[in-house]
């Protein structure tokens, strides 16, 4: 309810965005009109394409994206007819007949009573150009239907934010029509009002075609409503994160369920035939949550692994619950090639739907349940960290499993690599989202081209955490497809070490990258 809440929210924020602008002259261009039969049924349209468009892009994947470009390019076509028949009232009588008659009926003239249909049609190609800036608020639910998969809820989310910023068009559009009645009244500008409506309609026609709805005005968008909306985000819902700095939780004050709950939502086994509850009964558990492209999640691994090791003639089984956190994730040839490569060796579920994930309550990555002999869960950790700790655990589990204290002591562990543990004490760089759902501190002027190839450029010095594209890139809510041999990616940053995620072309072929350190005030 709170996420649902938080949508509507962020929906009503819109009105405060750049990126509203594009918009609001289809909206206006009928304000003098009955609200009922005219404002409502367009902004309902709108609600609902924009809807039905999101929720398909998340399951669709190109196909829906292509779908909703031949979309938006009908409904410029439709509103440059709309605009010129506001300019131009003998325009309509000089053009093919069925012009004329597409004209008239959108023209203010042509329908003195403001047909709903027509005003919900026109509904639908507003909610086709509509592109929204993907603040914070936005970027959670999008970001969660990427990880989870289309469904009813993703939908009622996405409804939610369309009308939230319904509501707030809604308000505007009620006092703008008593506005331009007023004028009317006073003025007898009806003809001069129309017109001006007219050229505004075809000049947010010309901004959507230039691309300046997804691009300009996303980065002013994002400047002016970012912080608001991720206080509100922090406020409402902190949902799944991962975490660096541990967190040892004890499992009677936390969420967690009791026992270890059934495991049948797991999409896949690896490295095992499916486990239940029953089948692990009699054995000490660990359930490890993480995911192969959580820096977070590798660094924990050496220990991990370790353990197995040292303790699965006594009776300990990890399970590691692969739960996605981008869409590439969820592939399985992606997680089979992730877990052999780490050298992981003990049972893996692929959690695609989250079932398993929802089951614990969890929340975080990595995140580590131990479990006894009889199923139920005694302890909990979350993050890195903590590790003699947690290897005491399993230890007093097995011992009480087992009525003898396990052979040997604590495992020691010299992590290198990726794997390598953190400088907490001097890291100043937080982890940074290339795909703009997510992206913040992004410099490249003018900012993201959402979905679409654009040609960036890199400013001449970036402050602290400020990263940019440079050369032709494709952004994406979740990940960013350099097209072209010199495209870069520039950061600023502050820390050790610095990791990032990649991925081989559609062909699958490995591509060649160059990486390049620069010291402020010092050469390459």
């Amino acid at each position: 309810m709170f996420l649902l809440f938080l949508a509507y929210l962020g929906g009503v924020l819109t009105i405060l965005s750049p990126c509203i602008l594009p918009v609001l002259p289809f909206v206006f261009a009928r304000s003098d009109q009955p609200f009922r039969k005219s404002g409502l049924p367009l902004l309902a349209g709108m609600s609902v394409t924009f809807a039905l468009v999101a929720s398909l892009a998340t399951v669709g994947g190109g196909w829906a994206v292509r779908a909703n470009q031949f979309g938006r390019i009908a409904a410029l076509v439709l509103f440059a007819i709309f605009g010129f028949t506001l300019v131009f009232s003998s325009l309509a009588d000089r053009i093919s007949r069925p012009l004329v008659q597409l004209g008239n009926r959108l023209s203010r003239n042509s329908d003195a009573n403001a047909s709903v249909l027509n005003s919900f049609l026109l509904g639908i190609g507003t909610g086709l150009l509509w592109a929204p800036c993907a603040g914070p608020i936005l970027g959670l639910i999008l970001t969660g239907a990427a990880l989870e998969g289309a469904s009813a809820h993703t939908a009622i989310l996405l409804l939610s934010y369309a009308a939230g910023a319904a509501t707030s068009l809604a308000i505007a559009l009620l006092a703008g029509g008593r506005v331009f009645a007023a004028m009317k009244r006073s003025l007898g500008a009806e003809e001069w009002i129309r017109r001006v409506l007219g050229v505004a309609v075809l000049a947010a026609v010309a901004a959507a075609a230039l691309g300046l709805d997804r691009g300009v005005l996303t980065r002013l968008s994002l400047a002016s409503t970012s912080g608001l909306e991720q206080r509100l985000v922090d406020r409402f819902r902190p949902g799944a994160k991962r975490i660096v700095v541990n967190q040892t939780i004890d499992v009677g004050a936390g969420t967690a369920p009791g026992v270890l709950p059934d495991l049948s939502g797991a999409t896949l086994w690896i490295n095992s035939p499916p486990l239940t509850p029953a089948s692990l009964r009699g054995k000490v558990v660990l359930v490890d949550f993480w995911t192969y492209s959580c820096i977070n999640c590798l660094r924990t691994l050496p220990y991990i692994k370790a353990w197995n090791e040292k303790y699965k003639d006594n009776g300990l089984v990890i399970i590691g619950v692969h739960a996605p956190e981008f869409a590439f994730e969820k592939d399985e040839a992606n997680v089979r090639k992730a877990v052999k490569d780490l050298g992981i060796t003990y049972p893996v579920a692929m959690d695609n739907d989250y079932r398993i994930w929802r089951s614990f309550n969890n929340e975080y990555w990595p995140a580590d349940y131990f479990i006894d002999a009889t199923g139920r869960i005694r302890f909990h950790h979350f993050g890195e960290g903590a590790y003699e700790e947690s290897e005491q655990w399993i230890r007093t589990l097995l011992e009480e499993a087992n009525h003898a204290p396990p052979p040997g002591t604590a495992t020691p562990i010299v992590a290198s690599g990726a794997e390598a543990a953190p400088d907490s004490d001097d890291v100043q760089s937080p982890e940074t989202y290339i795909g703009y759902a997510r992206a913040q501190n992004f410099a490249s002027p003018g900012g993201f081209n959402q979905d679409d190839p654009q040609l960036y450029r890199s400013p001449a010095e970036l402050d602290l955490n400020q990263w940019a594209l440079a050369g032709k890139w494709k952004d994406e809510d979740q990940v960013a497809t350099s097209l072209d041999a010199g495209a870069s990616i520039s950061f600023r940053f502050h820390a050790r070490d610095l990791h990032l995620v990649l991925g081989p072309g559609a062909d699958g072929k490995p591509v060649r990258f160059r990486v390049t350190l620069r010291w402020p005030g010092a050469g390459r």
